[in-house]
């Protein structure tokens, strides 16, 4: 395939500076004639003066990127990989295209399929769903220099929503010191179903971030970027992923850094139990019965159309998993990125113990506030329905006695109310966030990895809102990330939020340039490797303080109720 743009199609682009501080490319022609009289001057010189754009080299022809106002250039909706297409949709990811002219690497906010609402994520930009989908944006500083660490940023959005450039990363690169990618994969259904067979075998959205690193590896020292000092870094599900991606075989000697925030390989939401139970449950939901026969449900996936595919919200569930999210693939003779269970991987010890930064923010639960007015009744009704997916009982005696005993380990015997909603939010912080990282952390110790720096997130802004029913305030699900990224609002932050940002920033570029977040001789306190008993680990708010025993008693809880009743994940069968 070569693409290759004509340059009368590229004198009717229209660049606007939209609220994240970066171009937006228009296509839709109202749109272009609406900002033409504001912005066309601006634009053609852009376009026309040798100071403002640069070519890179890269394996599939040369790319062009443009200067930004703020001074770096940016190189966006490069394809990194094709997506199959059509029936074959579940299918790993396919070599990208080439071209012979320089390719136009212009944001055209290309996003991949996913349940949204009337195709866009807010009012400030449009977001063009397709198919193939996978594009990297590439953000370089102007400097002369090469070599330049490397930050590979994996979105997250529960493994069913988001893009590469929902986070503008202008805060990390303004100072020079790092070269930083994004990128798209595939979500939802489109890149989780794992039914094991020949055409979806499972795991297409992590073997897309193992094709984007690949092509990192081919093509970013052109960019001036070291492919011997790459960083995979995410939140959320991207932090989940980054984990994954760290203990997966297939990506080996792709990255030498990792940073995990507010997710893990061992979280609940990580990876699905029973892939098959999964998929016949959603081809329930999308009102397809015949799901006793395997050939019939993959047959009608494969020819379900996106509109009805991805009209389902399979990423809010009470037991905090996520329907489809990577899966252990089953060995048909196809490269697998997961041969094996998260737990089982880190004891083996087999896999690369690279320099990782893992936390959490302490109020994580936060994020269930907003089903709280809903899950209240539900959670005092059939509390079960709300212990996390991994968990497995002999029987019904069994299942009830744990379920009363994790729920008075939070609530005591009040019912679950307005009162003790800080209750609620630990539990959902531990059930989904909290615990998935303490025991990562664990198991990464016991396994001999001594370069694991561990933290709890806790700043909350004067400026924040008081969570539901109460009058306090918390660090909600990562806001750690959005503490280095760069928000719309920044002029509005207050005197205490932009020292905690500088402090962030400075303690996290630290750690992608030289994989410790604490230099030696800073004025921060030292923060050594986490160690056993999950000590020490460093408590970030106005101040920062070395703590020991992360997550205290709650940590312990959990140990024991996974060690007695853990429900490994399994391949399809």
């Amino acid at each position: 395939m070569s693409i290759s743009p004509s340059w009368t199609t590229i004198t009717r682009f229209v660049f606007i500076i939209d609220t994240k501080n970066r171009y937006t490319l228009l296509h839709n022609e109202e749109d272009i004639m609406w900002w033409e009289g504001v912005v066309v001057c601006a634009c053609i010189a852009l376009v026309t003066a040798n100071e403002s754009w640069r070519i890179v080299n890269t394996d599939q022809g040369p790319v062009k990127g443009y200067k930004a106002p703020e001074g770096h250039y940016a190189f966006y909706g490069i394809p990194y990989a094709t997506a199959p297409i059509g029936p074959n949709k579940f299918k790993p990811p396919l070599p990208p295209p080439t071209w012979d002219e320089p390719f136009e690497a212009v944001q055209n906010y290309v996003t991949c399929p996913q349940r949204s609402r009337q195709n866009s994520i807010d009012n400030n930009y449009f977001l063009n769903q397709q198919e193939d989908c996978l594009i990297t944006n590439i953000y370089v500083p102007d400097t002369e220099e090469s070599n330049l660490p490397v930050v590979v940023e994996i979105h997250g959005g529960a493994y069913q929503y988001g893009y590469g450039d929902m986070m503008s990363p202008l805060n990390l690169i303004k100072n020079g010191k790092i070269i930083f990618v994004n990128f798209n994969y595939r979500l939802g259904p489109h890149g989780f179903l794992c039914l094991g067979t020949t055409d979806a075998p499972g795991n297409a959205g992590m073997k897309d971030q193992v094709a984007l690193l690949r092509w990192v590896q081919r093509n970013i020292a052109s960019f001036g970027g070291n492919p011997n000092d790459v960083t995979i870094s995410g939140c959320s599900a991207g932090g989940s992923s980054v984990d994954l991606v760290m203990i997966s075989k297939l990506a080996k000697g792709l990255f030498h850094k990792a940073s995990v925030g507010s997710g893990s390989s061992t979280a609940s939401f990580s990876v699905q139990v029973d892939p098959i139970a999964n998929a016949k449950m959603a081809a329930k939901k999308l009102n397809f019965t015949d799901v006793v026969s395997l050939e019939a449900l993959e047959n009608f996936y494969k020819t379900l159309p996106f509109d009805k595919l991805l009209s389902e919200d399979f990423g809010n569930e009470a037991n905090s998993a996520t329907v489809f999210s990577p899966c252990v693939e089953r060995d048909i003779g196809q490269e697998m990125f997961l041969d094996d269970y998260p737990s089982n991987i880190i004891i083996s010890g087999d896999y690369p113990k690279v320099p990782l930064l893992i936390g959490i923010t302490e109020m994580e639960g936060i994020y269930r506030v907003r089903n709280f007015e809903e899950w209240k009744t539900m959670m005092n009704n059939n509390f079960f329905d709300f212990l996390p997916e991994d968990l497995a009982f002999n029987s019904e005696d069994e299942r009830e006695f744990v379920t009363n005993k994790i729920k008075r380990f939070y609530f005591g015997d009040e019912p679950i109310n307005e009162n003790n909603m800080l209750k609620y939010v630990n539990y959902f912080t531990d059930v989904i966030f909290g615990y998935g990282t303490a025991k990562a952390v664990k198991l990464h110790v016991e396994a001999g990895h001594n370069q694991v720096y561990l933290y709890e997130y806790a700043f909350a802004d004067e400026n924040d809102e008081f969570i539901l029913h109460t009058e306090t305030r918390g660090a909600t699900h990562c806001a750690q990330r959005h503490a280095i990224m760069n928000p719309n609002n920044e002029h509005q932050l207050s005197d205490a939020n932009k020292q905690m940002k500088a402090r962030m920033i400075e303690m996290w570029l630290n750690f992608y340039t030289t994989g410790k977040p604490v230099a030696e001789g800073s004025s921060y306190p030292a923060w050594p490797p986490v160690g056993q008993n999950r000590t020490p680990y460093m408590y970030i708010d106005r101040e920062m303080t070395l703590k020991s025993h992360f997550l205290g008693d709650r940590a312990l809880f959990w140990d024991e109720i996974y060690e007695k009743y853990y429900r490994s994940p399994r391949a399809p069968y």
